[in-house]
Protein backbone atom coordinates (compact mmCIF):
# COMPACT_ATOMS: atom_id res chain seq x y z
CA UNK A 1 0.00 0.00 0.00
CA UNK A 2 2.41 2.33 0.78
CA UNK A 3 4.62 1.87 -2.67
CA UNK A 4 1.35 2.92 -4.54
CA UNK A 5 0.65 5.75 -2.06
CA UNK A 6 3.95 7.13 -3.18
CA UNK A 7 3.45 6.45 -6.69
CA UNK A 8 0.20 7.87 -6.30
CA UNK A 9 1.75 11.09 -4.40
CA UNK A 10 4.49 11.57 -7.16
CA UNK A 11 2.41 10.87 -10.26
CA UNK A 12 -0.30 13.74 -9.27
CA UNK A 13 2.56 15.89 -7.94
CA UNK A 14 4.52 16.29 -11.58
CA UNK A 15 0.49 17.10 -13.11
CA UNK A 16 0.56 19.97 -14.46
CA UNK A 17 -2.39 22.16 -12.89
CA UNK A 18 -5.50 22.45 -14.95
CA UNK A 19 -7.52 24.68 -13.33
CA UNK A 20 -8.79 27.59 -14.68
CA UNK A 21 -6.64 30.05 -12.35
CA UNK A 22 -3.82 27.41 -13.29
CA UNK A 23 -2.33 27.77 -9.92
CA UNK A 24 -2.99 27.41 -6.29
CA UNK A 25 -4.55 29.93 -4.65
CA UNK A 26 -2.53 32.44 -2.49
CA UNK A 27 -4.52 31.98 0.43
CA UNK A 28 -4.33 28.72 1.26
CA UNK A 29 -0.91 27.96 -0.74
CA UNK A 30 1.16 27.68 3.45
CA UNK A 31 -1.53 25.15 3.97
CA UNK A 32 -1.30 23.52 0.24
CA UNK A 33 2.25 23.20 0.86
CA UNK A 34 2.77 21.99 4.38
CA UNK A 35 -0.23 18.80 3.40
CA UNK A 36 2.35 18.08 0.65
CA UNK A 37 5.30 18.01 2.76
CA UNK A 38 3.94 15.55 4.92
CA UNK A 39 4.96 11.99 3.86
CA UNK A 40 0.92 10.53 4.77
CA UNK A 41 -1.03 13.43 2.34
CA UNK A 42 -0.98 14.62 -0.60
CA UNK A 43 -3.87 17.40 -2.55
CA UNK A 44 -5.43 16.88 -5.24
CA UNK A 45 -7.53 19.95 -5.51
CA UNK A 46 -8.55 22.72 -4.18
CA UNK A 47 -10.00 26.13 -3.59
CA UNK A 48 -9.65 29.27 -1.22
CA UNK A 49 -13.26 30.01 -1.99
CA UNK A 50 -14.40 32.56 -4.90
CA UNK A 51 -17.04 34.84 -5.47
CA UNK A 52 -18.53 34.76 -9.03
CA UNK A 53 -21.26 36.02 -11.26
CA UNK A 54 -21.86 33.19 -14.45
CA UNK A 55 -23.95 33.65 -17.49
CA UNK A 56 -25.13 30.37 -18.39
CA UNK A 57 -25.71 28.74 -15.40
CA UNK A 58 -29.40 27.02 -16.37
CA UNK A 59 -26.88 25.05 -19.69
CA UNK A 60 -24.26 24.40 -17.62
CA UNK A 61 -23.72 21.78 -14.81
CA UNK A 62 -20.66 21.32 -11.73
CA UNK A 63 -19.19 19.21 -13.98
CA UNK A 64 -19.54 21.34 -17.15
CA UNK A 65 -18.06 24.26 -15.81
CA UNK A 66 -16.31 25.32 -18.91
CA UNK A 67 -19.39 25.71 -20.59
CA UNK A 68 -20.47 28.65 -18.25
CA UNK A 69 -19.40 31.92 -19.89
CA UNK A 70 -17.50 33.33 -16.58
CA UNK A 71 -18.24 37.14 -16.12
CA UNK A 72 -16.80 37.75 -12.82
CA UNK A 73 -14.25 36.11 -10.73
CA UNK A 74 -12.77 36.80 -7.48
CA UNK A 75 -11.08 35.04 -4.49
CA UNK A 76 -10.94 37.95 -2.19
CA UNK A 77 -14.07 40.21 -1.13
CA UNK A 78 -15.67 42.49 -3.69
CA UNK A 79 -17.62 45.46 -4.71
CA UNK A 80 -21.48 45.84 -5.90
CA UNK A 81 -20.31 48.36 -8.37
CA UNK A 82 -18.24 45.76 -10.40
CA UNK A 83 -20.63 43.04 -9.89
CA UNK A 84 -23.46 45.19 -11.83
CA UNK A 85 -20.99 46.58 -14.51
CA UNK A 86 -19.93 42.71 -15.07
CA UNK A 87 -23.81 41.58 -15.03
CA UNK A 88 -24.15 44.22 -18.09
CA UNK A 89 -22.43 41.35 -20.30
CA UNK A 90 -24.95 39.04 -19.45
CA UNK A 91 -26.70 37.11 -22.23
CA UNK A 92 -28.36 34.09 -20.86
CA UNK A 93 -29.24 33.27 -16.94
CA UNK A 94 -26.70 34.49 -14.55
CA UNK A 95 -26.23 33.78 -11.30
CA UNK A 96 -23.86 35.39 -8.22
CA UNK A 97 -22.44 32.54 -6.38
CA UNK A 98 -19.96 32.08 -3.41
CA UNK A 99 -18.06 29.29 -2.87
CA UNK A 100 -16.37 28.83 0.30
CA UNK A 101 -13.44 26.45 0.65
CA UNK A 102 -12.61 23.10 -0.30
CA UNK A 103 -9.83 20.84 -0.26
CA UNK A 104 -9.12 17.64 -1.20
CA UNK A 105 -6.38 15.48 0.38
CA UNK A 106 -5.61 11.65 -0.35
CA UNK A 107 -4.00 10.27 3.07
CA UNK A 108 -1.44 7.02 3.22
CA UNK A 109 -4.01 5.42 5.77
CA UNK A 110 -7.45 5.28 7.23
CA UNK A 111 -6.18 7.10 10.51
CA UNK A 112 -4.08 9.80 8.55
CA UNK A 113 -7.39 10.42 6.87
CA UNK A 114 -9.61 10.48 10.23
CA UNK A 115 -7.24 13.14 12.02
CA UNK A 116 -7.60 15.41 9.00
CA UNK A 117 -11.49 14.54 9.17
CA UNK A 118 -11.33 15.51 12.74
CA UNK A 119 -9.42 18.87 12.12
CA UNK A 120 -11.70 20.20 9.75
CA UNK A 121 -15.13 19.17 11.59
CA UNK A 122 -13.79 20.93 14.41
CA UNK A 123 -12.44 23.71 12.54
CA UNK A 124 -16.19 24.55 11.08
CA UNK A 125 -16.02 22.24 7.84
CA UNK A 126 -19.21 20.49 8.90
CA UNK A 127 -19.79 18.49 5.51
CA UNK A 128 -16.19 17.30 5.21
CA UNK A 129 -16.21 13.33 4.56
CA UNK A 130 -13.98 10.64 3.68
CA UNK A 131 -14.35 7.95 0.53
CA UNK A 132 -12.13 4.75 0.18
CA UNK A 133 -11.69 3.99 -3.80
CA UNK A 134 -12.08 0.28 -5.54
CA UNK A 135 -8.09 0.46 -5.77
CA UNK A 136 -7.56 1.68 -1.95
CA UNK A 137 -7.02 5.17 -2.54
CA UNK A 138 -8.39 7.73 0.83
CA UNK A 139 -9.75 10.78 0.35
CA UNK A 140 -10.64 13.29 3.03
CA UNK A 141 -12.47 15.88 1.32
CA UNK A 142 -12.52 19.67 3.22
CA UNK A 143 -15.59 21.54 2.54
CA UNK A 144 -18.49 23.14 4.46
CA UNK A 145 -22.00 24.31 3.52
CA UNK A 146 -22.25 28.07 4.14
CA UNK A 147 -22.80 28.91 0.05
CA UNK A 148 -24.52 31.15 -1.63
CA UNK A 149 -26.52 31.17 -5.49
CA UNK A 150 -28.96 33.82 -6.50
CA UNK A 151 -30.01 34.18 -9.76
CA UNK A 152 -29.59 38.13 -11.55
CA UNK A 153 -31.07 37.68 -14.83
CA UNK A 154 -33.16 35.51 -17.30
CA UNK A 155 -32.64 35.40 -20.93
CA UNK A 156 -30.36 38.81 -20.22
CA UNK A 157 -32.55 40.38 -18.08
CA UNK A 158 -32.07 41.78 -15.50
CA UNK A 159 -34.50 40.15 -12.33
CA UNK A 160 -33.44 41.98 -9.41
CA UNK A 161 -32.69 45.78 -8.61
CA UNK A 162 -28.87 47.44 -7.82
CA UNK A 163 -29.98 47.80 -4.39
CA UNK A 164 -30.76 44.46 -4.15
CA UNK A 165 -27.44 43.37 -5.49
CA UNK A 166 -25.62 45.13 -3.09
CA UNK A 167 -27.22 43.35 -0.32
CA UNK A 168 -26.17 40.24 -1.92
CA UNK A 169 -22.37 41.57 -2.44
CA UNK A 170 -22.41 42.12 1.82
CA UNK A 171 -23.77 39.18 2.45
CA UNK A 172 -21.15 37.07 -0.02
CA UNK A 173 -18.49 39.59 1.67
CA UNK A 174 -19.65 38.27 5.11
CA UNK A 175 -19.51 34.83 4.34
CA UNK A 176 -15.84 35.34 2.40
CA UNK A 177 -14.68 36.55 6.01
CA UNK A 178 -16.17 33.38 7.63
CA UNK A 179 -14.10 31.45 4.94
CA UNK A 180 -11.27 32.94 5.95
CA UNK A 181 -11.23 33.00 9.47
CA UNK A 182 -12.12 28.75 9.29
CA UNK A 183 -9.63 28.31 6.68
CA UNK A 184 -6.73 30.15 9.43
CA UNK A 185 -8.38 28.31 12.20
CA UNK A 186 -8.31 24.86 9.96
CA UNK A 187 -4.11 25.50 9.00
CA UNK A 188 -3.45 25.92 13.07
CA UNK A 189 -5.33 23.19 14.08
CA UNK A 190 -4.04 20.84 11.41
CA UNK A 191 -0.02 21.60 12.29
CA UNK A 192 -1.01 21.24 15.88
CA UNK A 193 -2.70 17.71 15.14
CA UNK A 194 0.15 16.65 13.15
CA UNK A 195 3.04 17.69 15.38
CA UNK A 196 0.79 15.51 18.45
CA UNK A 197 0.47 12.94 15.86
CA UNK A 198 4.55 12.71 15.40
CA UNK A 199 5.36 13.10 19.30
CA UNK A 200 2.71 10.10 19.76
CA UNK A 201 4.58 8.00 17.18
CA UNK A 202 7.71 8.58 18.42
CA UNK A 203 6.90 7.66 22.20
CA UNK A 204 4.95 4.48 20.96
CA UNK A 205 8.14 3.68 18.30
CA UNK A 206 10.71 4.41 21.38
CA UNK A 207 7.84 2.19 23.68
CA UNK A 208 8.01 -0.59 21.79
CA UNK A 209 11.93 -0.89 20.93
CA UNK A 210 12.43 -1.11 24.61
CA UNK A 211 10.24 -3.82 24.84
CA UNK A 212 11.62 -5.66 22.28
CA UNK A 213 15.36 -5.50 24.21
CA UNK A 214 13.86 -5.92 27.38
CA UNK A 215 11.83 -9.24 26.23
CA UNK A 216 15.37 -10.84 24.38
CA UNK A 217 17.05 -9.75 27.30
CA UNK A 218 14.32 -11.78 29.88
CA UNK A 219 14.78 -15.18 27.77
CA UNK A 220 18.33 -15.11 27.62
CA UNK A 221 18.20 -14.98 31.23
CA UNK A 222 15.95 -17.52 32.04
CA UNK A 223 17.67 -19.69 29.14
CA UNK A 224 21.30 -19.89 29.52
CA UNK A 225 21.42 -22.19 26.27
CA UNK A 226 19.44 -19.20 24.87
CA UNK A 227 21.90 -16.71 25.93
CA UNK A 228 24.85 -19.01 24.08
CA UNK A 229 23.06 -17.70 21.28
CA UNK A 230 22.60 -14.55 21.23
CA UNK A 231 23.57 -13.22 17.23
CA UNK A 232 21.31 -15.94 16.26
CA UNK A 233 18.28 -14.47 18.60
CA UNK A 234 18.95 -11.00 17.36
CA UNK A 235 19.32 -11.71 13.47
CA UNK A 236 15.50 -13.04 13.88
CA UNK A 237 12.90 -10.59 12.98
CA UNK A 238 10.52 -13.12 12.64
CA UNK A 239 10.47 -14.62 16.31
CA UNK A 240 10.94 -10.70 17.88
CA UNK A 241 7.75 -9.81 15.74
CA UNK A 242 5.65 -12.95 16.92
CA UNK A 243 6.93 -12.13 20.79
CA UNK A 244 5.35 -8.15 20.00
CA UNK A 245 1.95 -9.87 19.82
CA UNK A 246 0.76 -8.37 16.05
CA UNK A 247 -0.38 -5.32 14.94
CA UNK A 248 -1.56 -2.27 16.71
CA UNK A 249 -3.92 0.50 15.36
CA UNK A 250 -4.10 3.67 17.15
CA UNK A 251 -7.44 5.03 15.75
Amino acid sequence: MDDSFLQWKKQCMSKIDLSKKGSVDEDISDVVAFINDSENYFTTSSCSGRITLIDGVSACSEVQKKDCNWLFVTHQKCQSDDVVASLERARGDAAFRFEPFVLHVQCRRLEDAQLLHSVAVNSGFRNSGMTVGKKGKIITAVRSTHCLEVPLTHEGQQLVSVDYISFLVEVANQKMEENFRRMRRFYDCLQSAMCAEQRHSLKVTDAEAGKSVYKRRRRKAEDPEAACHSDKDDASPEEDGALEGGIHLLL
